[in-house]
């Protein structure tokens, strides 16, 4: 089995644990708009692609595919997600598995707006949010809303974008501001229409991340939970696992609900008051997968097994709890 990772960049860890469980004849491709990229020293055979918003990035990809005999397509990006969902068919033509979920499961989780709808229509909690700077005035002089409050893109990526801000003046000044700046990052083509800030309550209290794992025909199969310690750059730094089971509870109410492909890395927050508030979700192998794997997530495992049409033990999907992590960073030469 031949699998190609796309935007492979810095997932060294995840390229090596799908490693660990392949067959010997099995082989990994992988690509990136650099050859420098890291992850592609691991792989079997890499190449070096066009943008994603390239118009012939899907044209390259599927050339690839053939030339590798390509079994099946994993993506690590936000922004490609969207683009390989719409262009399933064609890989599919060619007999690519694309493991990427739904355009509208795609959709509703890169909206960070419609993703606090739709949490709040499965009755679960999130941050109180808000796209308009008159409707946070008038939430504020209600004293339904305090500062400070969070900044964010409605299409994000990373970190690109957050900001806190304390007052009304620095709301104001920022909010503006934003809007300037993400139309020059790598956001912008994302960014659609007038309302592409999300502005929310700042949250305090104990943060969770969440690998919510569905089979790939987008059956709920298991969550793995771990709270983080120390974030950098965005993604999670360090983390022990836990069992919680109302976080538990409200993987298995994403899984069922949302019937996505595979991983989806969910972030969560417990307010003061004990609640436990969803803050986004990614249909992906997150930054914070590893602290599963090496706790005993054998997903890659389970991956392999469906695409082969096995079946899988839920033993291998089990957290062993207690297990702390934490990342850190070595040299690799690039050749």
């Amino acid at each position: 089995m031949n699998i190609l990772f796309t935007c492979a960049g810095r997932r060294t860890y995840l390229l090596k644990y799908f490693r660990e469980n392949m067959q010997p004849e099995d082989r990994i491709i992988a690509t990136d708009m650099q050859l420098s990229a890291p992850a592609l020293q691991v792989a079997d055979a890499k190449y070096q692609v066009p943008a994603v918003y390239a118009d012939d990035y899907i044209d390259v990809t599927l050339k690839i595919c053939k030339e590798e005999h390509v079994d099946a397509v994993i993506s690590l990006n936000d922004l490609e997600l969207p683009i390989l969902a719409d262009n399933r068919q064609r890989f599919e033509e060619i007999g690519v598995n694309v493991l990427v979920s739904s355009s509208r499961v795609v959709d509703l989780t890169f909206d960070k707006y419609k993703s606090t709808q739709w949490l709040n229509s499965v009755g679960l909690k999130t941050p109180k949010t808000y796209l308009k700077l008159d409707d946070v005035r008038i939430a504020v002089d209600k004293k339904e809303l305090h500062f400070p409050l969070f900044l964010k893109p409605r299409w994000g990526s990373g970190s690109i974008g957050q900001e806190i801000v304390c007052d009304m003046n620095e709301l104001f000044v920022m909010y503006n501001l934003l809007h300037k700046k993400i139309k020059k990052t790598i956001l912008a083509r994302a960014s659609v229409g007038d309302e592409y800030i999300l502005i929310q309550e700042k949250l305090e209290g104990n943060e969770y991340g969440a690998d919510v794992m569905n089979d790939l025909n987008g059956n709920y199969v298991e969550v793995s939970v771990k709270q983080k310690l120390a974030m950098r750059a965005g993604e999670t730094d360090k983390a022990v696992t836990v069992d919680v089971p109302q976080i538990r509870k409200i993987g298995a109410v994403i899984g069922n609900a949302l019937g996505h492909i595979g991983n989806l890395d969910v972030d969560i927050m417990q307010r003061a008051n004990g609640d436990y508030c969803v803050l986004e979700m990614n249909p992906r192998f997150g930054g914070g997968f590893p602290f599963s794997y090496e706790a005993g997530v054998n997903l890659p495992l389970a991956i392999m097994k469906w695409l082969r049409g096995e079946s899988v033990s839920p033993d291998i999907l089990k957290t062993e709890y207690g297990r702390t992590f934490a990342k850190n960073d070595y040299l690799m030469e690039i050749k």
